[in-house]
């Protein structure tokens, strides 16, 4: 209870997570020849060091969810043991995956969600936003069991300055869905696709993909505008209008051409190693966000982390602002029925080690 009590004290900094600059997150999808399916996303916030960890939540855990004023939410018990990446406190896990390979994981969503109202006679039933991934990661295997637990839970924002957020399950068989929770009721869309970013609402997203029908992969062919002959600068030239900017609805279109179009590879693990690349494309500089004069925070990038499971063969992968080595906890090692409770940070040390080469 004393950890509840500290994590409430800092619920101040909670406005500070869903609001601001850079406050954005790209996810995709990947399913490897040999059937693994990866999820992958970057989480973004360009005004602090989240002082991110990873959770490592053993079966028979028990929490209680914070509410508007106080701790004494909806308890809850973990059935499935799962990790974790969490954002400035440990209950606040952003991605995760369980040992049943159901992965879950929440977005930004400024200006398109509403939460129902808080009411204190039904506190014994309603979860913080913050801390609906981890009790669904707890909780549930399938996405119908996910759709189930929401159907009977009250979701409310435990401070009225912070912004929504949307959500992304995805159980082992690949099944997806996003949860969007407006005019207080929840939403369920079933994500084929595979890409999600923030605002505005999914099934805008999808209809916006139409702008861009005339996108495809390879070379734009060579054409006479009259007495002029038109050619390419160079390959690529059949993406020309893909938007580069860094806004949630050019994110989505550039990762849905950019996953749509990478070839599919063997493995599970190739697959994950592929993600991290394609989402390179995804960091967002630090600087950008602001304007000049703008006193600029002493981070190395707007992108604070970069992750991927492995549903299939429960493996969870993370590399960070401060180091891009990709880091991989296997939770098919984990006894979830012994292992301690713990939450540790991503990184021991918060700047990226270089190797020199010798060449002597």
């Amino acid at each position: 209870m004393f950890r509840l009590f500290r994590i409430f004290a800092a619920m101040t900094l909670a406005p500070a997570l869903m609001t601001g600059r850079a406050t954005a997150c790209t996810g995709i999808t990947l399913t490897a020849a040999d059937g693994s399916h990866v999820l992958a996303r970057t989480i973004e916030w360009a005004g602090s060091d989240l002082n991110s960890r990873y959770v490592v939540v053993p079966r028979g855990h028990r929490q209680q969810s914070l509410v508007p004023g106080g701790t004494d939410g909806m308890a809850f018990t973990a059935r499935y043991g799962y990790v974790g990446l969490a954002v400035e406190q440990e209950a606040f896990v952003a991605e995760g995956l369980n040992e049943a390979g159901l992965s879950a994981g929440l977005f930004y969503f400024p200006g398109y969600g509403q939460y129902e109202e808080y009411d204190a006679a039904a506190r014994d039933k309603s979860i913080a936003d913050l801390q609906l991934v981890a009790w669904l990661l707890g909780q549930c295997a399938t996405v119908d069991e996910v759709k189930a637990a929401v159907a009977g839970v009250h979701v409310v924002a435990i401070d009225p300055r912070a912004s929504t957020v949307h959500w992304r399950f995805c159980d082992r068989t690949g099944r997806q869905v996003v949860l969007e929770i407006t005019g207080g009721r929840p939403r369920f869309f079933e994500n084929e696709l595979g890409v999600l970013t923030n605002a505005p609402g999914f099934e805008w997203q999808l209809t916006n993909l139409n702008n861009y029908v005339n996108l495809r992969a390879g070379s734009a062919a060579p054409q006479q505008l009259g007495a002029r002959p038109l050619a390419a600068f160079g390959a690529g030239s059949g993406m020309l209008g893909l938007p580069g900017d860094v806004t949630p609805p050019s994110r989505f279109v550039r990762a849905a051409f950019v996953q749509a179009t990478a070839p599919r590879q063997a493995t599970g693990e190739d697959a994950v190693l592929q993600a991290f690349q394609l989402l390179n494309a995804f960091d967002i500089p630090t600087g950008i966000e602001f304007a000049p004069g703008e006193e600029v925070p002493a981070i190395p990038s707007g992108t604070q982390w970069t992750s991927a499971a492995d549903l299939t063969h429960l493996r969870l992968y993370y590399r960070t602002m401060y180091n891009s080595a990709i880091r991989c906890i296997d939770l098919g090692s984990i006894r979830f029925d012994r292992v301690a409770y713990r939450a540790l940070p991503l990184d021991d040390v918060k700047r990226q080690p270089v190797t020199v080469v010798d060449v002597r």
